[in-house]
């Protein structure tokens, strides 16, 4: 067959170890001619292709980032979108497109089988790990590393300085990241979107934590993360192109009340885009791999409109519609169960 690829929306640590995985079966073991779109669906529009070969795939398992280049926006943004992705795929041979993304890629891609009849296969990605139907995307396992090796340095020159630490960590919508990386790191209270924060209670236990002799906490803090109403006054929220909050700050606005509030010396790390980037771990590579061999498996099966999921230990396939409106949150057994127990 000859299938064609993309990634898209944001980068992610795995991306280069799925599209090898996909090249290497499809190639050695069917024998298909493998396409790779540049820039995402834009490549699609634009027939801006590169070819993919085991050749050209070496050397990319432990390569971050993407190498077909990675965009957001969406076909259905313009009025021809839609044609231009027919026309594309028709004048290039394709029997079958394998999509890469997040929550809002894998929503275009189930639309465009659903209503236009394009043969699409998904693979869950984002290091937010907030995509439903999956127990786990690839690159949150590098992204949580990232943070907990953050963490693991920041309390050293904590304690050194008796300083509160207020960390970010990326999560708009979900704290996933947040709380995995303030459990590894013994972080003093985690802050996630899921569930508003009281900056009066957080300044409160860490007090409580400073009258017991401890002079250094760690406070983790999803970027999406919202106070109490009334609680903390906010910035004023911005939109970007796409209607989206920009997010990244509100570290900055918490450090700030408690340092009014406590009178402790209050410093800000906010990580940002470093947990997207660079070698993805052990864990996401083998993950990486596994999505990839199962993604050209369902092309051949025909079974579009289904992406390849983990569920347990094993990969399976899902409908693309499982995943499109909603979004994975925070297990609060996780969080409530086990977190907060450990949290001053």
């Amino acid at each position: 067959m000859r299938v064609g690829i993309l990634t898209g929306g944001g980068d992610c640590p795995g991306l280069n170890a799925v599209i090898r995985a996909v090249v290497r079966k499809g190639e050695r073991h069917y024998g298909d001619e493998l396409v790779g779109f540049i820039d995402a669906w834009d490549g699609v529009m634009d027939r801006h292709t590169m070819p993919l070969s085991v050749e050209t795939m070496r050397g990319m398992l432990p390569r971050g980032g993407t190498v077909l280049g990675t965009r957001r926006g969406s076909p259905f943004d313009s009025d021809d979108g839609v044609d231009r992705v027919k026309r594309s795929m028709s004048d290039l041979g394709l029997e079958g497109l394998i999509v890469i993304g997040g929550n809002g890629t894998l929503s275009v891609a189930c639309r465009l089988h659903a209503e236009h009849g394009i043969p699409v296969v998904g693979v869950p990605k984002t290091i937010d790990n907030d995509v439903f139907g999956t127990d786990v995307t690839f690159g949150f396992n590098t992204a949580v590393q990232i943070a907990t090796d953050a963490i693991d340095r920041l309390h050293t020159t904590a304690e050194s300085h008796d300083r509160v630490m207020v960390v970010e960590v990326m999560g708009r919508h979900t704290g996933w990241i947040a709380t995995s990386a303030g459990i590894a790191g013994g972080a003093t209270a985690v802050l996630i979107p899921e569930i508003p924060f009281d900056v009066d209670e957080l300044c409160a236990r860490l007090t409580r934590r400073h009258e017991r002799g401890r002079f250094a906490s760690i406070v983790v803090v999803a970027e999406g993360a919202e106070p109490v109403p009334g609680s903390l006054e906010m910035e004023e929220k911005v939109l970007d192109r796409f209607g989206h909050v920009v997010l990244g700050g509100v570290a900055t606005q918490i450090a700030m009340a408690i340092g009014e509030r406590t009178g402790f010396e209050t410093r800000v790390v906010q990580l940002g885009h470093v947990q997207r980037g660079g070698t993805p771990t052990a864990y996401d590579r083998v993950l990486s791999t596994r999505f990839g061999v199962a993604a050209i498996d369902l092309v051949h099966q025909h079974a579009w409109g289904k992406m390849a999921v983990l569920r347990g230990e094993k990969i399976i396939d899902e409908d693309l519609t499982v995943a499109v409106g909603k979004t994975r949150t925070v297990d609060m057994d996780l969080y409530e169960g086990v977190a907060k127990y450990f949290f001053a």
